[in-house]
């Protein structure tokens, strides 16, 4: 059963449903459209244009804004802030506000999923590689599969996270 998040300016309706794995997938509808589920790629993709356009460096700090402050719930003062933070886009606030709220359900996601040891720190070294060392997106998106959990860790803990 669909449970939503959020509701981007009333058409871009981002929610959890039952996914491959378990209930914890992150669908996007845009605009009454046919919703999917977002990867990161997409994401990643989307907030590599804008840092060019408004500083990669601006991006991740409003990332990492929200960041410390995801859990395993969906908390409606954390989706506020990411609201306003995405005033600061100017034309592209829309945009921003939905590309940082399915992230912000990606970390919920991954601090919800069973087995998980990294959880919300994956999401972190990705949008860490694509904003700050500058990685292709799709590289970014598929770093981490196959690798094990504790070499991640370590990079992750070299990058004080």
């Amino acid at each position: 059963m669909p449970r939503i998040i959020k509701n981007v300016q009333g058409k871009n309706l981002i929610e959890f449903d039952n996914g491959t794995f378990d209930e914890w997938c992150v669908f996007l509808s845009r605009n009454g459209s046919r919703r999917y589920a977002s990867k990161d790629t997409e994401y990643f993709t989307a907030l590599k244009n804008f840092g060019k356009r408004y500083g990669s460096g601006k991006i991740y700090t409003a990332f990492i804004s929200y960041y410390h402050l995801t859990t395993t719930e969906t908390e409606n003062s954390t989706l506020d802030l990411i609201t306003t933070i995405s005033h600061d886009y100017e034309s592209h606030s829309e945009e921003m506000d939905i590309w940082f709220t399915v992230i912000y359900a990606g970390m919920i996601a991954e601090e919800n999923k069973a087995n998980a040891i990294l959880k919300k720190r994956i999401k972190r070294l990705g949008m860490h590689q694509v904003l700050l060392n500058n990685i292709d997106p799709e590289i970014a998106a598929n770093f981490s599969k196959g690798k094990k959990w504790q070499e991640l860790d370590k990079m992750m803990k070299g990058k004080w996270f």
